[in-house]
């Protein structure tokens, strides 16, 4: 059988959101983005805006989203964003959100992360990253299944947007030991488990739901400089700086950074398309376990989209939250 080719578009690296959007009317999308009162969620937000989406921030600090949402209002005289409080940490907050939720919806934007400096748990003793980061938005995904059918049913389609990460190919998902009660902790590990499974998310969700009009991607936005970083080694920082140095890597703008998002959210491409990772504003090449990720930054690992480990991620995940 002929390997088929990635799905491309015409936008690239240097690419912005508003370039993403331009043309693009969202008048009658209804649209939730986590993490939108920082960095890449503030302007997917305001992108989604732009173009005419009513727009929620499903955020932690309400206080934070209210200013971003008058900002956003503000930059794009196309109405305020709606704020709503969302903590992927808390399960109850998510079923709070969920629950305050009515009516369809077209998209959800999986934005929000969480990079800790040192081991981390939820209440339940979650591994905090991996409970925020996929657990999280697995949950709040599941709520919002109804709404997400809904809205496909009304627009010919309702799309997820998971934000996943190079440093997925730091790790698979440690199915032994999800939470780091074996071995030692390693917060870049827990990290790149996390977005692993943020890009599982996606290949599962779609498998799920695509007969429901539902399709899922995973996108890396690229290194940007946010508060995600906030926590970051300095042994993180450094090889960041030498990756960039040797030409492997580069920092993107903000705008820059949430054009990929903006691609899988509006992009006719991938309207019915999903299981996929996008990076650079197309679908990524797929690359070996054991490839080297200074040979390959524009990739994506086999595990990261393995069907069978993407319906048993799914599997114990989905327990996990019953418990």
């Amino acid at each position: 059988m002929t390997a088929r080719e990635p799905l491309s578009t015409s936008f690239t690296a240097s690419s912005t959101a508003d370039d993403v959007v331009r043309g693009v009317d969202l008048t009658g999308i209804r649209a939730i983005v986590t993490g939108a009162s920082s960095g890449i969620g503030i302007e997917t937000a305001r992108a989604l805006t732009a173009a005419g989406a009513q727009v929620t921030l499903a955020v932690r600090n309400t206080a934070a989203g209210d200013a971003v949402a008058g900002s956003i209002e503000g930059s794009t005289g196309r109405g305020r964003p709606r704020v709503g409080r969302l903590d992927l940490a808390d399960q109850a907050t998510v079923s709070s959100f969920v629950a305050a939720w009515s009516g369809p919806l077209h998209l959800l934007v999986n934005n929000a992360g969480v990079v800790t400096g040192g081991l981390e748990r939820t209440r339940e003793g979650w591994e905090l990253q991996f409970a925020t980061n996929h657990l999280g938005h697995l949950a709040l995904a599941i709520g919002l299944h109804d709404a997400l059918a809904l809205g496909a049913s009304e627009r010919d389609g309702a799309r997820i947007v998971s934000l996943s990460s190079t440093a997925h190919m730091r790790s698979g998902v440690d199915f032994d030991d999800l939470h780091f009660e074996k071995r030692s902790y390693d917060p870049q590990i827990a990290y790149a488990q996390s977005k692993t499974a943020n890009s599982l998310f996606a290949v599962e969700a779609t498998r799920r739901w695509a007969s429901d009009g539902i399709v899922a991607n995973a996108v890396n936005p690229g290194g940007v400089a946010t508060g995600l970083q906030r926590n970051f080694t300095t042994q993180q920082r450094q090889s960041l700086d030498a990756a960039e140095a040797a030409g492997v890597f580069r920092y993107k703008t903000v705008q820059q950074g949430a054009a990929t998002t903006m691609v899988a959210a509006v992009a006719p491409q991938f309207a019915h398309s999903g299981g996929h990772y996008l990076d650079d504003s197309r679908e990524a090449y797929t690359v070996p376990n054991d490839a080297d990720l200074a040979h390959h930054p524009h990739g994506v690992k086999q595990w990261a989209l393995d069907p069978a480990l993407a319906e048993r991620l799914w599997t114990v995940s989905t327990d996990l939250l019953r418990a």
